[in-house]
């Protein structure tokens, strides 16, 4: 259920504030009839009073309000759907989001710098189904494969290191993950994109590279960092703003490009550094665009059905019974 018009949900407001100037009324009533005399007095000289009547109406008016503001949004359901073919391939981006991401040898931190490379390389593949996974020093899959795009760039400005504990950068474990949630259908090509900076991996990263390779999977890596590195900032108060060793020392985070153009080499594709930018996303996407295509069905809604009448009617009933009840008994 979607609405044409949500801005109209401001008329809502004013049910809070009618109803605090309507108790406050009605109070203000009370405070003043009891200066009058006494109240079992005031009752038999004002029997026709009735405060049942008075809250009924301004509930019923409440209700009526309410119901008009949902109409005037105009809710609205899909009522046609269309289907839809594209030849696509299949990619997921593996973003690195560990501790050493936050290095700012490259600005305003290597993390950032990626989150704009990601969705330059997000818009450039449009057409493909596209997924976003996670990785520090354990992976998920934050968004499957897809071309709800907007989502995508959306997931990945969210990306922060907060979102896993674990800290290191698994690169075997990003790459089982993908090769996992590529599932098993056959007849389309099927790229993996690493943003990392190859820093603290696992031994076994190359030779799950070379497997995930044997089973179709094309990988290239974009290098975030410098070779010079830089610290590692850690958002505390203490007396360090830099991540310390054991001995006290600021530690430094340094781009591994050898592992990098290995992983690359070995997954078949090719290596770049982030700071190529657009050159490495035109490259990407020829690499991806040469992959076998497979047919994907898209489905959505071109037409809506309008439902404002379900709430308009009822709105307008309300409002008509209001206008027939007195404040006073007959």
């Amino acid at each position: 259920m979607t609405f044409e018009y949500p801005h109209h949900f401001y008329l809502l407001l004013a049910l809070p504030l009618g109803a605090l100037l309507v108790a406050a009324y009605w109070f203000w009533r009370k405070k003043a009839m009891a200066h009058l005399g006494d109240q079992a007095l005031l009752q038999r000289l004002m029997p026709s009073i009735s405060p049942r009547l008075f809250w009924l109406k301004n509930v019923l008016f409440g209700l009526g309000l309410a119901l008009l503001a949902i109409s005037w949004a105009n809710p609205q359901r899909g009522a046609k759907q269309q289907t839809a073919t594209q030849e696509s391939a299949d990619v997921f981006i593996a973003l690195d989001i560990s501790q050493s991401m936050l290095a700012k040898d490259i600005a305003p931190s290597r993390l950032e710098y990626a989150k704009v490379f990601g969705r330059k390389l997000v818009q450039a593949l449009e057409g493909e189904r596209i997924g976003l996974i996670f990785f520090a020093g354990d992976a998920f899959v934050q968004m499957p494969l897809s071309t709800d795009y907007n989502f995508l760039v959306q997931s990945l400005q969210n990306a922060e290191p907060d979102l896993i504990s674990e800290q290191g950068t698994a690169i075997p474990t990003a790459i089982n993950l993908a090769a996992e949630s590529f599932g098993d259908t056959p007849g389309g090509g099927r790229a993996l994109i690493l943003i990392t900076d190859g820093e603290n991996h696992d031994e076994d990263a190359v030779e799950r590279a070379e497997a995930a390779y044997e089973d179709g999977i094309i990988i290239c890596t974009v290098g975030a960092g410098t070779a010079e590195g830089g610290p590692i900032p850690t958002g505390s108060s203490d007396f360090s703003e830099y991540k310390r060793d054991e001995n006290g020392d600021v530690v430094r985070t340094r781009l591994n490009e050898q592992l990098l153009h290995q992983l690359a080499q070995a997954g078949g594709g090719q290596a770049f550094n982030i700071k190529q930018s657009d050159a490495a996303v035109q490259a990407i996407q020829r690499i991806v665009g040469g992959l076998e295509k497979r047919e994907v069905t898209l489905r959505s809604y071109t037409e809506f059905e309008s439902y404002f009448q379900w709430f308009l009617l009822p709105a307008l009933l309300l409002l008509w019974v209001d206008t027939w009840i007195p404040f006073y008994k007959k």
